[in-house]
């Protein structure tokens, strides 16, 4: 064990460096059997609980690398990146510069609230989504202490002798020692749909890619048929299985709502700097208090920063998370829920999404296309007594009828194999031994010289082999998998029979198999289509089965597109195609990430839904990555989001919620960018010609504080159903232009109320600032029922209770505060009576007008956001 005597390494690469046997991993597996378990310091019989228990502790547990996990600090810390968050810090700190604590401790605050919930929010999703992976608890069977114990998957080391059989996992790159009949389904692991046959004899050549070697076994494949004992090489992150989920542990790249997030905070960064600038300069060049001036700037920047958009933010998309769960989805990704409401594509394989997934039997025909009993009879012989690669088409058909042949006794079978395309079993019944085979039909038709048809053996003239030929292509052409049988009594009793026998046989007819559409998928598909969203079908399937599949789901199919015909196609090209076809059949894993490329690149938001390993780049290249509960663990790392029910329903459902969520986020930003950016512009321009502060500082802070108190329930809203009819995103132009028609009016109506309290009231100081405050906060609070939805009258559309409290609340504490102790505090004074009566006015009619300017607005540049 000396070469096992090694400090533990505490990362793979340490790991590899550490350990001779693994310095050049894949040499290992190229050692003959004898001299790899020297090397490994095993033998067949096994390790012994204690050397296993030595070498967990050398090797490490038998798991994949997660995405790599900072430390939570770092973690935290990282979500003060965004430019919104920037900005209230740097006021903040310069309000403490200037003794501004109370200020400076209201930004911090809410900053630090926003950020806790954040972060508080997607850990809590984290932590859901693991207990969903530990809920998949698999083990294996292995040799310790001479005995079979079943063991976890993660516990198993270097050295353990694996037992395996149908529908184990390979728990580790391995050896094989002995195997019987052993097929392997490496699809998780290549993409490869066919089971490959492996088996204890070295390969011709070692220069093939690993994966190919017939020896070896590789950790998250599974065993679709036979028996092997093997030899365990590499676990965890050394496996091929590992190296995948390494590359795959780098971050995610930013999704479509994160960029538009980002886009937003730099434009309200622009606006703010250029207009806080011209604020001081102007306020410096009038030589009024220098100190007083930069304050001023700074209560002007967070009055125009909507520093709650992170907290209205986490609320929303928390509600939103919260709403998926009790449907079945765990939100891994909290920005993942708007990115549904933006998502305009949606990629996805047809197996389980718009099939059931379980293939049945639904003919067995003669050539001529009759019912044939005898057809069913030998194909279920044949599926019940042959003993290699067991494929879903034998289930089906065992799982058709149930057929007593206990009179019928096995002689021998000519295993499955990728070249023949068939198999044989020959059985005994009242002393006659018949060879009956089943397979590919042209496979099949090619061994036959003969043909059945009621009840009389024909020769296969060429015409009666192209009318079979055109059964098969008819069956093919509506969609059906299909195999032939075919038999040939045997004249010659003998131990053992091969594939040369197989000649000169009877061809007797067909099976007909089918993946029957959900029940669902119709409604569903509807939806999705009422949604906006198109659908592409992206599967290694055949492209008749496919189109009959969609046919009978009445998904209109605009053009199909083959992996033969992709790999042809020049990259100029291929982004065209991408959006005429939306069924790509026979593609690759490779093939589904360059459409996905390809169709962001188009500009569309996409989303995806996989489950197996090779779908990881493509669940991370999606602005949505979507997979599903028994999915491969590294499908589930990439995602964003998973379902406990592979079900297009619950995408259409997560959709609206995200469209939901993304509109409420969009009122506060509309409010920001609009009324409130107009407040602010005001006080800029009034500041010019003014001999005093149209407001003070503070007064603009408590301005900007009850205003966003206001907001508070925005996520609770309700949100109109047209709204949500068609799929959103930022759209940075749009959010300007609302700004330069909304803003201005807010302007103006401010611009009113300072010549009013100027040449009406001949207002002091601070009379002029109480008034002002008063009108900004009132028109900027209520303008929300306005703004909140398209619809004209805005009465037409109810808010939420809580929204309606809240701003009505917002409203009536600011009318009181002048004639409180709080008003003298922040240097208020008592309005006339008639001022309030002005103010009622001044407020109908901006309401009035802003309704108006809104129908025109939505109507000359739509419902964009």
């Amino acid at each position: 064990m000396g070469s096992l005597r090694i400090a533990r390494a505490h990362t793979t690469e340490e790991l590899l460096d550490s350990m001779p046997p693994f310095r050049d991993a894949e040499k290992v597996l190229e050692l003959p059997t004898p001299e790899l378990l020297r090397h490994l310091d095993t033998s067949p019989m096994g390790l012994s609980s204690k050397e296993a228990r030595k070498r967990l502790e050398i090797y490490g547990y038998n798991e994949l690398t997660k995405r790599k996990k900072r430390t939570t600090i770092v973690e935290f810390l990282l979500h003060f990146r965004c430019p919104l968050v920037i900005i209230l810090l740097m006021a903040g700190l310069i309000s403490i510069f200037f003794g501004e604590t109370v200020n400076a401790a209201i930004i911090f605050s809410i900053v630090f609230i926003s950020i806790m919930l954040l972060f508080f929010q997607e850990s809590k999703a984290e932590k859901a989504a693991e207990v969903l992976r530990e809920k998949v608890s698999t083990t294996s069977t292995v040799l310790r202490d001479s005995t079979k114990k079943e063991v976890k998957l993660s516990e198993i080391v270097p050295g353990d002798i694996v037992y395996l059989s149908a529908g184990d996992l390979v728990p580790a790159d391995a050896r094989i020692l002995s195997g019987k009949d052993l097929f392997v389904n490496q699809s998780a692991l290549t993409g490869e749909s066919f089971p490959v046959e492996k088996a204890a004899t070295q390969p011709v050549s070692r220069l093939n890619p690993v994966t190919e070697w017939n020896d070896c076994l590789f950790f998250g494949t599974s065993v679709v048929s036979g028996t092997a004992i093997a030899v365990a090489v590499k676990t965890g992150d050394l496996t091929e299985y590992g190296k995948i989920a390494r590359k795959l542990a780098a971050r995610p790249p930013e999704t479509e709502f994160e960029r538009g997030l980002t886009r937003f905070g730099f434009l309200i960064m622009e606006v703010t700097f250029l207009l806080v600038l011209f604020v001081f300069f102007i306020n410096a060049l009038y030589k009024r208090d220098v100190l007083e001036s930069l304050l001023f700037s700074v209560a002007l920047a967070v009055g125009l920063t909507p520093e709650l958009l992170p907290m209205i933010l986490v609320v929303n998309l928390s509600r939103g998370a919260l709403n998926m769960s009790k449907r079945g989805v765990i939100v891994k990704r909290l920005a993942a829920i708007q990115n549904f409401g933006s998502m305009d594509v949606l990629c996805t394989d047809k197996t389980g999404t718009l099939t059931e997934n379980v293939i049945t039997l639904v003919l067995h025909v003669d050539p001529e296309g009759n019912d044939s009993e005898k057809v069913l009879l030998y194909s279920f012989l044949n599926s019940s007594l042959q003993t290699g690669l067991r494929s879903p088409l034998d289930d089906a058909i065992l799982k058709h009828e149930v057929i007593d042949i206990s009179r019928y006794r096995k002689i021998d079978e000519v295993p499955f194999d990728f070249t023949r395309k068939r198999v044989s079993v020959i059985v005994e019944c009242g002393g006659e031994r018949v060879l009956i085979a089943k397979g590919a039909p042209e496979e099949i038709l090619r061994v036959c010289s003969y043909c059945e048809l009621q009840d009389q053996v024909v020769d296969v003239t060429s015409e009666l082999q192209g009318k079979i030929e055109n059964r098969y292509r008819d069956l093919s052409a509506n969609g059906f998998r299909v195999l032939s049988v075919s038999y040939k009594k045997m004249r010659e009793e003998k131990p053992a029979y091969t594939v040369v026998d197989e000649v000169d046989m009877v061809f007797l007819g067909f099976v007909a198999f089918f993946d029957p559409p959900k029940a669902t998928a119709r409604e569903s598909l509807r939806l999705l289509r009422k949604a906006g969203i198109e659908l592409k079908i992206l599967t290694g399937d055949n492209e008749l089965v496919t189109k009959k599949t969609c046919e009978q789901l009445g998904f209109k199919i605009k053009g199909v597109v083959l992996g033969s015909e992709l790999t042809e196609i020049q990259d100029e090209a291929i982004g065209r195609v991408v959006e005429e076809a939306n069924i790509f059949a026979r593609v690759t894993p490779a093939q589904k990430d360059r459409i996905m490329i390809e169709l962001k690149k188009n500009g569309h938001v996409v989303g995806f839904l996989g489950d197996g390993i090779n779908d990881s780049p493509s669940l991370k290249t999606a602005d949505v990555g979507i997979s599903v509960d028994n999915a491969v663990d590294v499908a589930k790392e990439s995602a964003d989001i998973i379902l406990l029910s592979k079900r297009l329903r619950v995408l259409y459902e997560g959709v609206m919620e995200g469209r939901r969520t993304f509109g409420n986020t969009m009122k506060y930003v509309m409010m920001g960018t609009s009324s409130n950016f107009g407040n602010m512009f005001s006080v800029a321009g009034a500041s010019l010609f003014l001999p005093f502060l149209p407001m003070l500082p503070v007064q603009i802070l408590l301005n900007n504080l009850l205003y966003d108190l206001s907001e508070l329930a925005i996520p609770t809203d309700n949100v109109d159903p047209e709204y949500v009819e068609k799929a959103k995103r930022w759209d940075m132009s749009f959010v300007r232009k609302s700004m330069i028609f909304f803003g201005p009016i807010s302007s103006a109506f401010d611009f009113l109320t300072f010549f009013i309290m100027l040449l009406i009231f001949r207002a002091t100081e601070p009379l002029f600032q109480t008034a002002w405050f008063l009108e900004s906060l009132c028109t900027q609070t209520l303008v929300i029922f306005v703004i909140r939805t398209r619809r004209t009258p805005f009465y037409r559309s109810s808010p939420s209770r809580l929204l309606a409290f809240s701003a009505l609340a917002v409203v009536a504490a600011a009318l009181l505060t002048p004639f409180t102790q709080l008003g003298a505090v922040f240097k208020f004074v008592q309005p006339p009576p008639a001022f309030f009566g002005i103010l009622a006015g001044l407020i109908s009619v901006y309401l009035l007008v802003v309704e108006l300017v809104k129908r025109w607005f939505f109507s000359r540049w739509g419902y964009q956001t």
